[in-house]
């Protein structure tokens, strides 16, 4: 599923100019008030659980508002990412080379083409072979680790959102030569659009949240109106990253065991 969403996933991180000392800022309750009506002037502020009242990992009220924040906008990214990677493949938009065996390859190899013949995008990463699941496994980790080399980190007064530069990593295994946003350069704003947008971000990924998790519901046999009719279903685990097919990993057999009967009654299973 991954493999059609890597080109919306540069789009949506903010600008890698590192933050000085000068801005480390925590953010309070009322300045998530105040976000709120600048976001939605209509909803407004709306913490029905009391999140934002949490002491998380004991960080006190701002070390845990700053991770809630980048929490947020980290996973609406990856949600608009994969809202339009779901929307691609459930409509046979793939990649017209080779998937293993080298890009060139069509004698004997797997082609993208092939993965998108198991059907729904949730049967195509499972139709991935194992080492292609690892890889991108190991791929996102390696963000996550050099995204939490930002310097103020999230949890003590830096950016919610920020993303390091790749190009200056130092904890990547070899050079890389493109930031994940604006990796050509091809993007400048002033301050006041770049402020606007980073609101409608967060807007954007919120509403992608809701979507691609109303997908993965109708897939199970919810009814998602109107997308019951529209969503294939899909019999096995949508939040486990591993299938039938890679049981061969140590550990991964237990744990389809141990999630077999999660979602009996639902759909197929």
């Amino acid at each position: 599923m991954l493999s059609m969403q890597t080109a919306s996933l540069s789009y949506a991180f903010s600008a890698p100019a590192a933050p000085s000392r000068a801005s480390v800022r925590m953010e309070t309750k009322e300045d998530l008030q105040a976000l709120a009506v600048a976001q939605n002037p209509t909803v407004g502020f709306w913490d029905p659980i009391g999140l934002a009242d949490a002491n998380l990992f004991d960080l006190g009220e701002e070390g845990s508002i700053g991770w809630l924040r980048h929490a947020e906008i980290k996973h609406g990214r990856v949600a608009m990412a994969g809202f339009v990677g779901y929307c691609l493949q459930s409509n046979g938009i793939v990649f017209p080379w080779a998937l293993t065996g080298g890009p060139l390859s069509t004698e004997g190899s797997t082609m993208f083409s092939d993965i998108a013949a198991a059907g729904a995008p949730p049967d195509q990463w499972d139709a991935l072979p194992t080492a292609a699941k690892l890889q991108f496994l190991g791929f996102i980790g390696l963000l996550e680790a050099v995204g939490e080399t930002a310097q103020p980190h999230y949890t003590k007064g830096g950016k919610p959102g920020f993303y390091p530069s790749l190009k200056s990593a130092s904890n990547v295994p070899h050079p890389v030569p493109f930031d994940l946003y604006d990796p050509f350069g091809l993007f400048k704003m002033d301050d006041a659009t770049k402020e606007r947008r980073l609101l409608m971000e967060v807007n954007n990924g919120r509403l992608a949240m809701i979507g691609i998790f109303s997908f993965l519901c109708a897939a199970k046999g919810l009814e998602v109106p109107p997308l019951a009719d529209i969503i294939p279903p899909y019999s096995g685990d949508p939040m486990g990253p591993f299938s039938e097919s890679d049981a061969s990993l140590p550990f991964v057999a237990d744990m389809l065991a141990g999630t077999k009967g999660m979602f009996a009654g639902i759909g197929n299973n």
